[in-house]
């Protein structure tokens, strides 16, 4: 898989992972009505949001380790909740594992080489 791709793999993953966080929190499934303050947990993604965007390969390193957060609360909520929020958080979980998995391969396709040329 070429770096466009997977640079267009993570960008997708993240921005849908930022409406899906927002959307489910304010209006499809809040745990209070008229909304909830877990909708905050969308801004923590912004953080990476331009970097992984311009292809800063350090970005996507820590990306790695910081999307893993989201995959727990994704698994823990897809398992405890019912109903509309259960299927929210296993959307939750396809999408943060799709941005780590792209994440991952960007870094690891990009890293410098450790050999020099003889």
């Amino acid at each position: 898989m070429t770096t466009t791709r997977l640079q267009w793999a993570a960008s997708a993953s993240l921005i849908a992972l930022i409406f899906l966080c927002l959307s489910w929190e304010l209006w499809l499934a809040p745990l209070r009505p008229g909304g909830s303050w877990l909708a905050l947990k969308a801004v923590f993604l912004l953080a990476p949001l331009f970097g992984i965007l311009r292809g800063k390969r350090y970005t996507y390193q820590w990306t790695s380790l910081f999307i893993l957060l989201y995959v727990t609360e994704g698994l823990v909520r897809a398992t405890s909740d019912r109903g509309l929020s259960q299927v929210l958080a296993m959307a939750e979980t396809a999408l943060s594992v799709t941005l780590f998995a792209a994440v991952v391969a960007y870094a690891r396709i990009t890293r410098p080489s450790k050999q020099k040329a003889a």
